[in-house]
């Protein structure tokens, strides 16, 4: 009854709010009939020849820019109500972010970047995360919300040869607004179902004449959690952030500015939940599957909730939770010296993460901790000399130091079921002492010192035909010590010697002691040959290949037998063609874009259960060689300012080539414990992927002296299925869905005020994030959000 009620009473609001919309548009349209303006609407696609990017490290119109990239601006992020990198990935169908929670989210472009296994501290993502200029170590520092954006730059491929840490899969280039020497409000409040309140404002102006400017930016954002803990009462999956970004502009001279940042972000979750999806009883060749999840439940006398996932329930008994904190300093100068421009970008900034799982997802108490606090530390300094005005060579020029340190802090304990949940076939007084109430905590730390020179040259052959080539060099240092020890549990001295012999091999197997220390070091050359040629003076064409690599990684874990603490480096061919033109008086682009990639010692992480447990540990291996192809293509028309048309898409064949030693699916493990995954597709990986969207705006009179105008939004992104496991495990095939986002409002043409409604997941769609099998038979997974509505007021002055 309960879930009956709430439902109604969310339906109750998506009404009143569509209908007050309605309401709010007729009565306008009364009262602004009699007078009709020529207001151009702010929501019309801004003529893409236009559009600014800075992804070759100067300021340069996306169109005439040789490489696959896509544009958000803050325009389109408005329309589309997108505050957080997460939700960007709706309109850049190249784009995959795959996530457990803040920490574990991987980033991928066109299929490469970081497998859908959860983060692991020694290891880097493929695809790097810049915040003006300034690279995040760890993804997880980019999940908190988006503050004041100026626009979102998505780089395809390799990056390194411009970047200051390379990367080989691409880059995300997020820039801020800048302090104004014009003084700037820009204000938002909003209100939705399931408690939803953000509110979000900047403001900027100068401090001293033309010479020094301000600006700070807050975000305040809360939603109630979708998932009901009906042993509890909490809601869990909710969403709590604050952030706070302030800027200093110093402009000594008309050569010479500085800018400083510092940034605040403080995110607290009730999160994350597996929920109860489905259970298996025997292996793919029909054997059964020995102390399975039901026979383990029926022993506890446990019924578990009903296999309902879209129920949104829980009944999860111990504590979870996903907070984190991200704070930040940076200073950029910039000097043009004539000719030549020198950029430094110094940065420090910290990273903490302080989770709580309750990862057996059932009522029991089997496993009550299983987490990973972090403590993550970096500095970053960059130099850069870049050519300016028009000559025959342009050059960029750098040099770039990085050091990161993330601790590592591991909790794991068993609970008071624990014993008879997993040994049902040992001793009681044995299985009690050796787990129940059994802890163990692991402290982990690896330290990075990255050095690398890098240069691109563009020789300017004619207006026509350009020839880009790039080097880079990286040396990269790379040390780590783990250490795991007991924390809690049984006295088995009081056990006979041969019980205390299999009580400790019991303890061996769910929580050894260990400890070792590791370090390697490596160097990488990596490279860029770019051909491109305008046929027309809105058609260009071009060529890339382009050589990278990754440093190798670092398995601070609990490891099996056999496997490596140190991961081997990966390397990277890359094969692209592409075209990018506009047509119809420039109301229409057309980019396309097919790319041949090829990764030899893919870094992969894996995670695994731990025999006869629900515990998991997790390391990182090294996949013979990995190939990504695939096509995409981008159109936007724009008939008239008043209306935009947009489409795009992405075919992606990402496939092992040599894989012979892969993770076992869990159906299978009766045959062993490693599969052959050459030939199969990567996980986390969807096949197709494909976006429309569409703004109108319509001006209806105005108000005063201020034209109105009534505008909508309308997006629909669709993703094909992908398997969430690493092992590929048909258990974890979660099926493709596709979300309709919409927004309908009135604003003024000055800005002043802006008033809509909005509704994400318009029909409510239902879908999974993640899909988790586990040996036990039990199968659990991540929903993905339910249709949410709300009412949004913006002003700005």
């Amino acid at each position: 009854m309960t879930s009956i009620s709430t439902r109604s009473r969310h339906f109750g609001l998506h009404y009143a709010m569509l209908a007050s919309a309605a309401l709010v548009t007729i009565s306008a349209q009364d009262a602004l009939a009699q007078s009709v303006l020529p207001v151009e609407a702010a929501a019309a696609e801004e003529d893409a020849a236009a559009i600014t990017v800075t992804a070759r490290r100067r300021d340069e119109s996306a169109q005439d820019v040789p490489i696959a990239l896509s544009v958000v601006g803050a325009e389109q992020l408005a329309a589309t109500g997108n505050f957080s990198l997460g939700q960007t990935q709706q309109l850049v169908p190249s784009l995959q972010i795959f996530s457990y929670n803040p920490r574990n989210t991987n980033i991928n472009i066109r299929g490469l970047g970081s497998n859908v296994s959860l983060t692991n501290d020694g290891l880097e993502n493929g695809v790097g995360v810049y915040v003006d200029n300034v690279y995040y170590g760890r993804v997880g520092q980019s999940q908190f919300d988006l503050v004041d954006l100026q626009q979102i730059e998505i780089l395809r491929g390799p990056q390194g040869t411009l970047f200051g840490k390379n990367t080989t899969a691409g880059a995300i280039n997020i820039s801020t607004r800048p302090p104004s020497f014009e003084p700037e409000f820009s204000g938002e409040a909003t209100l939705g179902d399931y408690g939803y309140h953000q509110l979000r404002g900047s403001l900027s102006g100068p401090l001293i004449g033309d010479r020094l400017a301000a600006r700070i930016s807050i975000a305040d954002t809360h939603r109630d959690g979708f998932i009901d803990n009906v042993r509890t009462g909490r809601k869990a999956s909710d969403y709590d952030n604050f952030s706070v970004r302030g800027q200093l502009l110093a402009t000594p001279s008309e050569t010479l500015s500085i800018k400083l940042i510092s940034d605040f972000s403080k995110q607290t979750l009730n999160c994350c939940v597996n929920l109860l999806v489905g259970s298996y009883s025997e292996y793919d060749n029909g054997a059964a599957l020995p102390n399975n999840f039901e026979q383990r439940v029926a022993r506890a006398g446990y019924t578990p909730l009903p296999f309902d996932p879209f129920a949104r329930k829980t009944d999860a008994n111990s504590h979870y939770q996903a907070n984190m904190r991200g704070y930040g300093a940076s200073g950029q100068i910039d000097w043009d010296l004539g000719g030549v421009a020198l950029t430094s970008v110094t940065a420090y900034r910290w990273w903490d993460w302080d989770p709580a799982n309750d990862s057996d997802a059932i009522g029991l108490s089997v496993l009550t901790k299983a987490q990973q606090a972090n403590r993550q530390r970096q500095f970053s300094q960059e130099l850069r000399l870049a050519s300016t005005g028009e000559r025959a060579v342009d050059y960029v020029a750098g040099l770039y130091y990085f050091w990161q340190t993330v601790r590592g802090y591991g909790a794991t304990t068993f609970g008071v079921d624990a014993p008879l949940y997993n040994l049902p076939g040992v001793a009681a007084n044995v299985r009690d002492a050796a787990i129940g109430n059994y802890g163990v905590e692991s402290y982990s730390e690896p330290t990075t010192k990255s050095y690398a020179a890098f240069g691109q040259l563009t020789w300017n052959a004619s207006d026509a035909f350009k020839i880009t080539a790039g080097l880079r060099y990286t040396y990269e240092k790379k040390a780590g010590v783990f250490e795991q020890h007991v924390v809690s549990g049984a006295d088995l001295s009081t056990l006979s010697a041969s019980e205390r012999a299999t009580a400790q091999a019991l303890r061996n197997q769910f929580g050894p002691v260990a400890s070792f220390t590791t370090a390697f070091d490596d160097a990488n050359v990596s490279g860029l040959l770019n051909l491109s040629y305008k046929v027309a003076a809105d058609a260009l064409l071009y060529a890339t290949y382009s050589r990278g690599g990754k440093s190798g990684g670092l398995n601070l874990s609990v490891i099996p037998a056999g496997v490596d603490a140190n991961v081997k480096p990966e390397t990277v061919n890359h094969f692209e063609l592409g075209a990018k033109t506009q047509f119809l008086d420039r109301k229409a682009t057309l980019n396309l874009a097919g790319y041949w990639t090829e990764i030899t010692d893919y870094q992969t992480a894996i995670t695994e259960q731990v025999a006869n447990t629900v515990s998991y540990r997790q390391y990182i291996a090294n996949a013979g060689k990995v190939r990504s192809r695939g096509f995409e293509a981008d159109l936007v028309y724009a008939p008239t300012r008043l209306i935009s048309l947009s489409a795009s898409a992405a075919y992606v064949d990402a496939t092992y080539l040599d894989y012979r030693n892969a993770q076992q699916a869990v159906e299978n493990l009766n045959l062993g414990s490693l599969q052959d995954l050459s030939g199969a597709r990567l996980a986390g990986v969807p096949k197709f992927t494909w976006t429309l969207g569409a703004d109108m705006a319509q001006p209806i009179g105005n108000w005063g002296s201020r034209g109105i105008e009534l505008y909508a939004h309308g997006d629909f992104s669709h993703r094909s299925s992908i398997y969430t496991a690493v092992s590929n495990s048909r258990y974890s095939l979660a099926p493709g869905y596709g979300l309709l986002n919409a927004r309908v409002g009135l604003r003024s043409d000055d800005g002043i005020w802006d008033l809509s409604v909005w509704a994400r997941n318009l029909t409510d769609k239902s879908y999974f994030v993640t899909l988790s099998p586990a040996n036990t038979g039990l199968i659990t997974g991540q929903v993905g959000d339910p249709r949410t509505v709300g009412i949004t007021l913006r002003t700005k002055i």
